[in-house]
This record gives structure tokens, C-alpha cells and sequence, in this order.
């Protein structure tokens, strides 16, 4: 209704007469002559002071009744408040949105830290900042690995479906007990991606199989392309087939530098740019339907992989300091809650 009056108004600053207004906007001659007479009287199409719904004695202790509900039971549905109290969902939602200020958070699921892990994620989040700042961030080349599955991939808070009524059986994503799945390695970097490499299921990565199929074979040539003469920095996670012996010993002598095992941040996928961004990526991108086979969902996750664009890569390479300050702030606790 605001827009109308907004729209009569505009007319009747221009010279329309009341007549000509309601033909152009087709509104009802009531409707003009209210928002007419209203500028008139007080200069816009406001309210008139004191106008609307009073509040009531009941209103104000329905507010107080909701908010010591809410303080003694922070879990409590509006809508058992609302029964409970023997008035509308509807109020009872806006009082407490709109009077109360309160607002719904999901529960979320986080890796268990105690206060030693804490405390070790602290102190290298300080260290691993520190060379942040000797080295170039685009220099960072992050790497990880994800199971994926046939199954479709199911966000229970983005994945909903517009309907006026329920949507029955389109709204159900159904899982296998035991699906095909495949272990996907990457990495990525600033200015560029490593290509995949796919380990079928069954395949154990060891320390062996690791120096071998992933950084003999795909990394060292590729960095050494990609880099050339420049000096960049090798992340991986405490995985035991990263941090075994030989596998630091390998990457220290063929790599120009290295975060090694004793350096990350322990139980941090929240700090690995692969784990916290491009693996939700390629999962949300190549999974919205189950795949029949390996092969369908191989060349799926290999086609939004290519699809990676550059300045995605950079957005999500630059924000991993980010996300050190974010975790030192937190004292090396969790940063991405509500």
C-alpha cells in the first residue's frame, strides 16, 4: 500500500487532479483522496501520530512471559509457547523477532577440542601468520583429499523446495547403506589448480603409495611448471600417511619449502582452504543428483574441477589468513559458528 500512496502522491505533486489519478494507477478514489488528504495534513504519507494498534496490558505480558520462557529454555519451539500460552504462532514469532530481538541458530557439528588442542592450534595459527608475512600468499599451494559417493549430496539447511503444498516423494533424498565411493586428491593455489588424482575404493593411501602416485608423480612435476624458479610452500594436513618420517624427509628435500607436520595446526580442516571451501564446492556442484556409477561421478568432479576459475581460487587462497587471525581471536577454538 505504501508504494500506491508513494505513486498517488508523485501524480499529485505533478498537478493531477484526484480524478486523473485514480484512472492512471487504478485505485480506488477512497484510497486517493485518503493519501491526498493525509499530505495535506501532515506533509507525507506517514502514519498520524499515535495511530495503530495501541499496546495492550496483555501484550506486554505476553513479551515478558515469552522471554522468560526463551531464558529458561533457550531450545523451546515458538509454537509450543504459542499453545502453551493460548495465543497465535504468528505473535508470539513477531514478538519475539521483532520486541525481543531474538533470533533461531542452528546447532552445529565441530571436531571435539580440548584445551590442550586449543592451545596447540593457538600457538602455530601465531607462527603459521608470522610467515604468512614472508612469503606471498598466492605462493601457498594448499592440498587435501575427500571421499566422495555415488549418493547425492544433501545440505539440510540450503536444499529446500518452493511448493503450496508438501512436495512428497521430490523432496526425499534417499542413501545406500554402503555406496561406491572414491578418495579425490588436489590442490590449489592462488594462480592454479594440480590436476586430481582419483585412489578407487579399496586403495589404501600409505606413505609409500603418497610420495609415489601423488607427489613424485603429480605435484613436483606440476609445481615445478607452474613455479618455476619461484620459491612457494607446500601444505598438507597431519593425515598419518603426511606426516610419516619419510614423507616430511621427501617433501624437504624436494620442495623448496614446506609446512611440515609439527608446524599445522592440529584437528584444523576449518583452516585448510581445500577442506573449508573447494571440496563443499566440488561436492554441491557435482553431486545435486546421485550418480549410476564411479565413472559418471569421476568425470562429474573432474568437470567442475576444471570449471574452477581463477579468481575463485584467489578468493579462497587469500582468505586463509583470514581465517588464522579469525582462529586466534577464537584462542584456538572454533570460529564458524552462527
Amino acid at each position: 500500500m505504501s508504494s500506491k500512496r508513494s505513486a498517488i502522491l508523485e501524480l499529485f505533486k505533478r498537478g493531477k487532479r484526484q480524478c486523473e489519478i485514480v484512472r492512471l494507477l487504478n485505485v480506488p478514489r477512497q484510497t486517493a483522496s485518503d493519501a491526498i488528504c493525509r499530505f495535506k495534513e501532515l506533509g507525507n504519507h506517514g502514519r498520524r501520530p499515535g495511530s495503530g494498534r495501541k499496546h495492550t496490558v496483555n501484550a506486554s505480558k505476553n513479551r515478558k512471559a515469552i522471554k522468560k520462557r526463551v531464558q529458561r529454555n533457550p531450545r523451546v519451539s515458538m509454537r509450543k509457547i504459542a499453545r502453551d500460552m493460548g495465543i497465535s504462532d504468528r505473535s508470539v514469532r513477531r514478538m519475539a523477532k521483532t520486541e525481543l530481538g531474538l533470533k533461531p541458530y542452528k546447532f552445529q557439528n565441530f571436531q571435539l577440542l580440548t584445551e590442550k588442542h586449543k592451545l596447540v592450534r593457538l600457538q602455530r595459527c601465531r607462527k603459521l601468520l608470522r610467515r604468512a608475512a614472508t612469503i606471498h600468499w598466492e605462493r601457498f599451494l594448499f592440498t587435501d583429499e575427500k571421499l566422495f559417493t555415488v549418493q547425492q549430496a544433501h545440505n539440510s539447511q540450503n536444499d529446500r523446495i518452493w511448493s503450496v503444498d508438501a512436495p512428497g516423494t521430490s523432496a526425499i533424498v534417499e542413501h545406500r547403506q554402503h555406496p561406491k565411493l572414491v578418495m579425490v586428491w588436489g590442490g590449489i593455489c592462488a594462480s592454479g589448480k594440480t590436476p586430481l588424482v582419483f585412489v578407487d575404493e579399496g586403495v589404501k593411501i600409505n606413505h609409500k603409495l603418497y610420495r609415489r602416485d601423488i607427489l613424485e608423480a603429480v605435484v613436483l612435476p606440476w609445481a615445478k611448471k607452474h613455479f618455476g624458479n619461484v620459491n612457494w610452500t607446500f601444505q598438507q594436513d597431519s593425515a598419518p600417511a603426511h606426516k610419516a618420517e619419510k614423507t616430511q624427509e621427501w617433501c624437504k628435500a624436494h620442495f623448496p619449502d614446506m609446512i611440515s607436520s609439527a608446524a599445522w595446526p592440529p584437528y584444523s580442516p576449518d583452516l585448510n582452504p581445500m577442506d573449508c571451501s573447494v571440496w563443499s564446492i566440488l561436492e554441491y556442484r557435482a553431486c545435486t543428483k546421485p550418480h549410476k556409477s564411479l565413472d559418471s561421478l569421476k568425470q562429474s568432479i573432474q568437470r567442475e574441477w576444471d570449471r574452477l576459475k581463477i579468481e575463485d581460487l584467489q578468493s579462497i587462497a587469500e582468505n586463509f589468513n583470514k581465517r588464522l587471525r579469525l582462529c586466534i581471536t577464537a584462542k584456538g577454538g572454533h570460529f564458524e559458528t552462527n
